[in-house]
Order: structure tokens, then sequence, then C-alpha cells
């Protein structure tokens, strides 16, 4: 039997399968369909022929526009009907005709999207994705199997990220780019192929970092980025350099860290 909530409001039309969770203030309109292992916590909107399938899970307060499908299997050749997940943060917004899809069982079978985050339309969260807070996904992006997004990343329209690439916090990816290789916490990638064109200067602005700071990062950057050495070596040069600034360690942090993936520079990915 569904567990539902007193004060959800469900459509006649809607079809709400027996085992969902609705829980208090949800609405559900006309044609959707939640499945039978559905969690949909308080006052979560299902906008008409939206549908929420497999193990999911959708946090209170989000929403989901029409012909959105949340939960569905996993694109995956590999896939054998395993039981895998989808965790939806908090105050979402997943606009029309978005897909999300569950997890795969060779890598832990979940995929995890987190809190007040915007899905434009037609946007694809694939398998074994790890979505971080306060993302912006441009119409039409396609984030392939096992993409981690770091927090507050904005992704442009049309853009495709590469199976197991890293796009680290607060990076702004142009529309149309092809991100095949890591992008750096605070890096502006662009093109097709894509390539880094320097730091996010206005998101940084935006978000409230200092100047000062903003003009440390950037003579990191260039230090990381033009040095003499393998972009890794200059960034282990200048670690005890710039201990005392959290945006730099990010950096250089994230450039330290296992990767199944090359690090996007200047120059990578150019042909000639």
């Amino acid at each position: 039997m569904s567990t539902i909530a007193e004060s959800a409001r469900i459509h006649p039309m809607a079809v709400v399968e027996d085992g969902a969770t609705i829980g208090e203030g949800v609405k559900i309109g006309p044609f959707c369909h939640v499945g039978p292992h559905v969690v949909l916590h308080e006052n979560v909107e299902l906008l008409a022929h939206a549908v929420v399938t497999g193990r999911t899970v959708i946090g209170k307060g989000t929403r989901i526009f029409p012909m959105a499908v949340v939960g569905g299997d996993p694109q995956s050749v590999h896939h054998a009907g395993e039981e895998t997940t989808l965790s939806v943060g908090a105050n979402c917004t997943i606009r029309e005709g978005v897909t999300m899809n569950t997890g795969t069982a060779d890598f832990g079978g979940q995929t995890i999207v987190g809190d007040n985050n915007l899905f434009l339309a037609n946007s694809h969260v694939a398998h074994d994705c790890r979505v971080g807070n306060h993302v912006i996904m441009s119409n039409n992006v396609m984030l392939a199997g096992h993409v981690v997004i770091e927090d507050r990343v904005i992704l442009g329209g049309g853009s495709a990220v590469h199976q197991f690439t890293r796009v680290g916090r607060q990076a702004f990816v142009g529309g149309l780019s092809a991100v095949s290789y890591d992008v750096i916490p605070y890096g502006m990638l662009n093109g097709n192929p894509g390539l880094l064109s320097g730091l996010n200067v206005v998101g940084m602005t935006r978000a409230g970092i200092d100047r000062a700071v903003i003009h440390r990062v950037r003579r990191a950057y260039k230090a990381i980025f033009e040095g003499t050495a393998s972009v890794r070596e200059n960034a282990a040069a200048i670690r005890e350099e710039y201990g005392d600034c959290a945006e730099v360690m990010q950096i250089l942090d994230f450039i330290a860290a296992e990767s199944d993936r090359a690090l996007s520079s200047p120059t990578r990915g150019q042909k000639g």
C-alpha cells in the first residue's frame, strides 16, 4: 500500500502506484506517473505529465515540470535490471523534458543530485553522476555517466560532459562546449574541443570573493599553467606559498586528486 499524507493533493487522472510514499503538501498534477518505489518528500510538486519512477527519492520543495522522466533505468549496456537508486535533493527545479537515471550496480548503484539546483529543459543526468548544490544546467546540457559536478557550477546550453569527468566548484562551461577533461574549480572552459580560457571572475565576484583573493587566484593560475614544469609539478611547487588561500588550495587539491581524466588546460586538445 502507498503511504500518502493527508495534505497531499493528487489529481484524479494521475497514477500513483502502490508502495509509493507521498509526503505532506505534495501536489501531483494530471497524467503524472509515480512508481511504486518512489519517495516524494514534503511540498514536492509534479506538474502535468511528469514521471518519477525507479527507486527514487525527491527532496522537499522540488518541482518537476511536464514530460520530465526522473529515475529511469541507466542507459548502459551493462545494466541488467539491478535495483539501483537516484536521490534528488531539496528545492530543485527540473524543467520540461529533463531526464535523470539511476546508478549502475558495478559502480555503487547510486546517482546523487544535491540541493537548490536548476535543470533547464531537456538536460540529462546519466547514471552514477554526482551533482552538487546550486548547480545550473542550461537547456540541452548532457552529462555522461560517472560525471562529478561540484557546487555552484554553471553549464551553458548544449554543452556535453564526457564520462568520468570532474567539473570543479564554481567553474563556468560555455554553451556548446565539449568537456572532455577535468575542469579546475573557478575555471572557465569554452569551445569544441573545450579549452580552459581563464577564471570565472564574474562568478567569483558575484559569490562575494574579495578582489585581493581573486588576484591571488589569478597569479596561482598563471604559475600552474604557464610554469616551466608539468601542470601537476607547477601546482605542487606553489602549495606552501598559497596555504592560507582557500580558493587556491581548492584548485591545488583538485589537481592533486586521482582522476580517470586528464586536466583541461589552455592548450590540451588543440589540433596542430
